[in-house]
C-alpha cells in the first residue's frame, strides 16, 4: 500500500513536533513544506530532511500530495483548509478547526461536497491517559458518570511565548486556545454536548510581554481571558469548566476530573499524551493509580494524522474527525454567546464519541 503523502503548510514553533514524528512514521511521507516565509519552509524542511520547501501556492497546486497539515494561525485556519480541499486534498489542521462558527461550517460543507476528510486537533484525546480514562468510564468503573469539572489556570502567554500577541486577538484567549483540548476530551469521555452557559470577563486590557524577543512590548487585549462555563451533556451529566490567563499563583486544582455513581476519575493533563490516571472508588479514603491500557505517551503529535491517513485506506470513519472539531468550536463560542446574552445557549451541532484506539494488549 502506498505511503499518504503529506504536505506541511506553516513551519512555525508547532511544526517542529509535527514533522519530527511524522517523518519517522512508516505510514506517512512527508513531501513538502510551505510558508508564506519561504526562508522559514526551507530551515523546516533542511532541519528535517524534507525534499520540497515551497510556496503555499506551490505546494497546493501540486497533484502528488494527499493530505495537507494545516499548521498556520487560528486566523489562517479556514482559508488554508478551504484552498486545500478545493485543490482537492484532505485537511487535518491545528486547533481550532476555524476562528468563526461560519468558518467551520464552510469548511465542513467544502469538504462533504468534494468527498474529502477534514480532521482536526488536538489529538491529545488518542493518547494512552486519556484512552486509558475512557477504558474506565466505559467498563463501568465509576459507575454513570454524573459531573465533571476542568480547570486551565495560568497566568498568561505573554510570561514566556516569543510572539504571543494573536493570544490576544479575536479567536484567541485561554478557550480558544486550550479550551479545544479540555472539551476534546470531555466528549470522547463523556459524549456530545447539549448545551452550555457562562461568564466571559477581560481582566486586563492590555498586557505587557516579559518574554524574549519582544520584552516590554504592549498587547491590547482583544478577547475574554478569563471564562468559566458549564457544560450540559447529553447523557446527562454536568460539568464546569474554566479557563484563564489570569491567574496569578499556582493553585492545586485538577486537570479534569469525572464523577461517577460509584466513584472518581482524575483525568491527566489533555494537554499531553500520558500522565498519570487515578481512581476512587465509593467509600475508599484513597486515590489509586491506574496503569496505562494504552500507549501513545510521550508528545506524539501527528498521530491524528497517520490516523487519518490509514482510515482512508482502511475506509473507516478517522478518530480526530471534522464534525467533533466543530462541536467543540461551536461549545467555545457557546460560552462566550451565553455570556453576552445571559442565558443558555443551545447546541447546534452533534457528533459522536470517536472510537478507541486499540489497548496495548
Amino acid at each position: 500500500m502506498a505511503k499518504a503523502r503529506i504536505g506541511i503548510i506553516g513551519c512555525g514553533n508547532i511544526s517542529n513536533i509535527y514533522l519530527t514524528n511524522l517523518c519517522r512514521s512508516e505510514d506517512v511521507e512527508v513531501a513538502a513544506c510551505a510558508d508564506a516565509d519561504l526562508e522559514r519552509a526551507k530551515e523546516r524542511a533542511a532541519q528535517h530532511g524534507v525534499s520540497k520547501a515551497c510556496s503555499v501556492e506551490e505546494l497546493l497546486a501540486d497533484p502528488s500530495i494527499d493530505i495537507v497539515v494545516n499548521l498556520t494561525i487560528p486566523q489562517a485556519h479556514a482559508e488554508i483548509s478551504l484552498r486545500a480541499l478545493e485543490a482537492g486534498k484532505h485537511v487535518y489542521g491545528e486547533k481550532p478547526l476555524a476562528v468563526t462558527m461560519e468558518e467551520g461550517v464552510h469548511v465542513l460543507a467544502a469538504a462533504a461536497a468534494r468527498g474529502l476528510r477534514v480532521a482536526c486537533a488536538p489529538e491529545t484525546f488518542l493518547g494512552g491517559g486519556i484512552q486509558t480514562c475512557r477504558k474506565i468510564i466505559d467498563e463501568g468503573a465509576i459507575g454513570q458518570p454524573v459531573a465533571a469539572s476542568g480547570f486551565m489556570m495560568s497566568r498568561g502567554h505573554e510570561n514566556w511565548h516569543p510572539d504571543p500577541a494573536f493570544y490576544y486577538q479575536v479567536g484567541g484567549g485561554p478557550m480558544f486556545d486550550m479550551g479545544p483540548y479540555y472539551l476534546t476530551a470531555l466528549v470522547t469521555l463523556l459524549g456530545p454536548i447539549r448545551r452550555v452557559t457562562g461568564s466571559a470577563v477581560i481582566t486586563h486590557p492590555e498586557r505587557t510581554i516579559t518574554s524574549q524577543p519582544k520584552h516590554g512590548q504592549k498587547i491590547a487585549v482583544e478577547t475574554p481571558t478569563h471564562i468559566a462555563g458549564v457544560l450540559d451533556f447529553a447523557s446527562g451529566a454536568v460539568a464546569t469548566l474554566v479557563t484563564s490567563f489570569d491567574i496569578a499563583a499556582d493553585t492545586k486544582l485538577p486537570n479534569i476530573e469525572i464523577y461517577g455513581t460509584a466513584g472518581s476519575l482524575r483525568v491527566p493533563d489533555p494537554n499531553g499524551f500520558g500522565g498519570e490516571v487515578q481512581l476512587r472508588k465509593a467509600g475508599s479514603s484513597e486515590w489509586t493509580s491506574i496503569p496505562l491500557t494504552h500507549g501513545f505517551t510521550d508528545n506524539n503529535r501527528g498521530i491524528g494524522v497517520i490516523d487519518m491517513a490509514k482510515a482512508i485506506a482502511e475506509d473507516r470513519p478517522h478518530r480526530a474527525e471534522g464534525k467533533m472539531a466543530y462541536h467543540v468550536l461551536e461549545a467555545m463560542h457557546g460560552f462566550h454567546i451565553a455570556s453576552s446574552e445571559g442565558q443558555h445557549y443551545t447546541m447546534k451541532s452533534e457528533c459522536n464519541r470517536p472510537e478507541p484506539m486499540p489497548t496495548l494488549d
